[in-house]
């Protein structure tokens, strides 16, 4: 993990991510992932929702590097540059606090074999930001709130699947909730940080999107 030493270093860190984007119509269905626990059952006319607000809407996940269920280019792997991909989604309902991102690799069980691989965890992204430029800081905290975390540290882990075997499926999903969550970004193991983000995030999420990429050793 690398220290940012001053605050001008800071700033241009805090560059890569882009903030501002409009969000546009509610897109159609995307797939679902078992990495985080469905919210509560839904009531006559409704696909589920957080507290009793409603319907979690379905948004719009995308990456300018591949299309949805695409390879992965190596830039963005171990393999390559082991970069973070330039991200972009909408559809996001009113009344948004923040975004979660889970990106974990679903063919890699660790563990008791029930858990997956976690390639990066971001929370505490604010409503007001609808991308990622490529290529996201180190660091455990940005000045904006945004908290990250790996399986190897406070930073983007790109896909590293061996060339034996078939290619595994890396999936990206993006929810949005309506509250910040009040998780710290140190001071306890990754696996632990995730499980906490997982419990603090139910009952919470108002619309997901989810976007899949492929990728193995060459």
């Amino acid at each position: 993990m690398r220290l940012i030493s001053s605050a001008l270093a800071v700033v241009a860190l805090y560059s890569t991510f882009a903030i501002g984007q409009q969000r546009g119509a509610q897109p159609p269905a995307a797939p679902g992932n078992p990495a985080v626990p469905a919210p509560p059952p839904a009531g006559p006319g409704q696909r589920g929702g957080g507290r009793g607000r409603g319907a979690v809407q379905v948004m719009t996940l995308t990456s300018s590097a591949w299309p949805d269920g695409g390879q992965i280019p190596a830039k963005y792997t171990q393999e390559g540059e082991d970069i973070s991909p330039p991200l972009t989604w909408s559809g996001a309902p009113e009344g948004i606090a923040s975004y979660v991102l889970v990106v974990h690799d679903t063919d890699a069980a660790i563990g008791s074999g029930i858990d997956d691989l976690l390639h990066w965890l971001v929370w505490n992204i604010p409503a007001a930001v609808s991308s990622f430029h490529e290529h996201a800081p180190s660091m455990s905290q940005l000045p904006d709130g945004t908290r990250q975390i790996s399986a190897t540290g406070p930073n983007y882990r790109g896909p590293g699947a061996p060339a034996s075997g078939p290619a595994h499926h890396y999936v990206f999903e993006l929810f949005a909730l309506d509250t910040i969550l009040d998780v710290p970004a140190v001071g306890a193991s990754p696996s632990n940080t995730r499980a906490a983000v997982v419990a603090a995030m139910t009952g919470h999420i108002r619309a997901k999107a989810s976007f899949v990429g492929l990728f193995k050793r060459h």
